[in-house]
């Protein structure tokens, strides 16, 4: 029996903007210029936790948050990396890889509701997407 397809779930294709594929995820960045923030979603049919994904899967996983998140620490020069995967509103799998400064909207808190989302300039987020596509070595 065939693999079922991948499918991105709707709210984070509302909510994101297409970064490109890495071997195992889906790069995504979060359209809220309040913080950089790239999510991550594994390229697997109906996977839910960490514990869904086949041990090789997890160890991809892994290594594609590292490069996540020394792309964004590269980029923005972010003071701190906040790293996370919730699913308690969006059940899909999602890695979240957030840069937080500390004159940033929520700082020290969680992100999660402590500023309405700003919208990015689409030159601003287009220029951004374009160094984290670099950065990450993957095409758009």
């Amino acid at each position: 029996m065939p693999e079922a397809p991948f499918f991105l779930h709707p709210q984070l294709a509302a909510d994101t903007v297409p970064v490109g594929d890495l071997p195992l995820c889906r790069a995504l960045l979060s359209n809220d210029a309040n913080y950089p923030w790239l999510v991550l979603v594994p390229r697997r049919p109906d996977i839910v936790e960490l514990i869904d994904l086949a041990p090789a899967d997890r160890a991809a996983l892994g290594a594609e948050i590292d490069a996540a998140a020394r792309a964004l620490k590269t980029i923005t020069e972010c003071e701190k990396l906040n790293v996370a995967a919730l699913g308690n509103v969006v059940p899909q799998l999602h890695v979240h890889v957030i840069g937080r400064r500390h004159s940033d909207a929520a700082w020290p808190r969680p992100v999660w509701g402590a500023a309405p989302a700003i919208a990015y300039d689409p030159a601003v987020r287009d220029g951004f997407v374009t160094a984290l596509r670099r950065a990450l070595g993957v095409a758009g």
